[in-house]
């Protein structure tokens, strides 16, 4: 019964074990979630108020594809504004989550069999998303100042690479963030290919350590696509994203998006709008910012308080991630398992690596847990490492 794209496609391995996790016993750093006790409620009631009793009948009516146009200037000019990057509204389309994004690029440029290039590990959503279209990956190795830059240009000048996914800020699932020469490295080896560059920057505006990096964007213009959300700095419930790409791009992946729903929910668009209107969203993230990174540095605190000194571990500048990576021959896979014995979870890293690999690693959460329950956390999973060892 099954279409050939979906016989090899398998369940979300993150979306598995959070059911695990749901248990309120488990003490769990598994999930990419927002702390939501930082979601602005009030101000949202307020906003969805004001749409329902001033803009009801449009703003439950459907709608254009490309999505509500103030939202599209407003994300125009923070560019402008953020990053000095000049991108046009009509270059930008609003997506249900950038996960959605992803699918649309897949969905537009990827037949089967063509070669997608991504980091190693990567993101595992668009590990499952680009397999759905039956991409064949070549990866390159992550290291602390992002991508091993010899590995990929050996790629990109060897292979037939349509496409190259990367999360350049507080990496899903590394925690890394590539530095401003290393992204003008990979910028300089894709000048003059025709591989497109696929920047996810969900995370970029959760920096709490250092200072801002231009997007690879700002490099190279032509045949460059970011994708954005507001799940980590607003709501994710809402389920809206971005996706910016050159004009002559555009309007087949407004077509593809078309084929999937038409558009992303109006409503929430225009609550969202209204919300960004009357509220300061710079002044939320910095409320944020100032949560995640205490959270952030007690559990490096922790880790190294109680894991063992074999274990070698990243020290995230943002984001929600932090990566670990267990002596060789441990796998981290045993160790959830008896770690979900001991009431605490984390994700095992093997499917984040696109091609195999990875056993021996995990990633932790710091972003939905308060300070004593990661002081906990931590030392359970310390106290099963030492014992595996």
């Amino acid at each position: 019964m099954l279409s050939d794209r979906m016989l090899d496609v398998p369940k979300s391995f993150i979306r598995e074990i959070l059911k695990v996790a749901a248990d309120g016993n488990i003490i769990s750093f598994a999930g990419g979630l927002p702390n939501p006790d930082f979601f602005p409620i009030e101000a949202f009631r307020v906003a969805a108020d004001y749409v329902l009793k001033n803009e009801g009948a449009e703003a439950l009516q459907y709608s254009s594809t490309e999505g509500y146009l103030p939202l599209r200037q407003y994300i125009s000019d923070r560019y402008k504004k953020n990053k000095g990057l000049e991108i046009d509204p009509d270059e930008i389309l609003i997506t249900s989550g950038s996960q959605q994004g992803m699918d649309l690029m897949g969905k537009t440029f990827l037949n089967e069999g063509d070669e997608v290039a991504v980091e190693d590990p990567s993101y595992l959503g668009a590990i499952q998303c680009f397999s759905m279209y039956k991409a064949k990956f070549h990866t390159i190795p992550l290291h602390e100042d992002g991508i091993d830059i010899e590995r990929f240009a050996e790629v990109i000048q060897n292979e037939k690479i349509k496409l190259f996914y990367t999360v350049p800020n507080f990496q899903n699932p590394s925690g890394i963030t590539y530095t401003d020469e290393k992204r003008r490295q990979v910028t300089d080896i894709l000048r003059g290919t025709k591989t497109l560059l696929l920047e996810d920057d969900p995370y970029g505006e959760l920096r709490f350590i250092g200072s801002d990096v231009p997007p690879m964007k700002t490099y190279r213009s032509e045949r460059s696509i970011i994708l954005g959300s507001f799940s980590k700095t607003a709501a994710p419930g809402f389920r809206l994203g971005w996706l910016a790409a050159p004009r002559e791009m555009m309007e087949k992946i407004i077509v593809a998006k078309q084929a999937s729903d038409l558009h992303s929910n109006y409503f929430c668009q225009r609550v969202l709008y209204r919300y960004l209107l009357e509220n300061d969203l710079d002044e939320h993230i910095e409320t944020i910012k100032e949560a995640y990174g205490k959270q952030r540095e007690v559990m490096v605190e922790m880790i190294a308080k109680y894991f063992p000194e074999e274990v070698s571990y990243t020290k995230p500048e943002g984001g929600m991630f932090l990566w670990a990576t267990l002596p060789k021959g441990l796998s981290s896979l045993e160790l959830f398992d008896q770690c979900i014995k001991k009431g605490v979870a984390f994700v095992p890293g093997a499917p984040f690596y696109a091609n195999g690999g990875g056993k021996n690693t995990l990633r932790l959460n710091y972003s939905n847990v308060n300070a004593a329950t990661i002081e906990e956390g931590i030392k359970r999973i310390g106290e099963t490492m030492k014992e595996m060892l």
